[in-house]
């Protein structure tokens, strides 16, 4: 059986004239819609809100997303290396 090694790219966001970008360093894509787009990158979930927002190129074996439209802010929810799940595991520990 062969194993499938995947490269990491380092995580880099641009963004030109708030309605064009390009983010790299991205394992994966939570949610979108018109309003916000949320991605998993190597710093962290990234959450990008807006209007009419769009995925236009996404190439998760490259960890490559392009977006379109009008980003009104760009925020950072998780410092790096911290799990999704393990917030959540936490979370649900103090609800118990």
């Amino acid at each position: 059986m062969e194993e499938k090694v995947v490269e990491r790219r380092a995580h880099k966001l641009e963004l030109r004239a708030r309605n064009k970008g390009s983010i790299t360093g991205v394992s994966d894509v939570l949610c979108f819609d018109e309003e916000e787009i949320r991605l998993v990158t190597e710093l962290g979930i990234l959450s990008v809100k807006g209007k009419e927002l769009h995925v236009t190129r996404l190439d998760l074996e490259k960890q490559e997303v392009d977006i379109a439209g009008k980003v009104d802010s760009l925020i950072y929810d998780r410092a790096r290396g911290e799990s999704v799940q393990g917030k959540e595991g936490i979370i649900k520990r103090f609800f118990k």
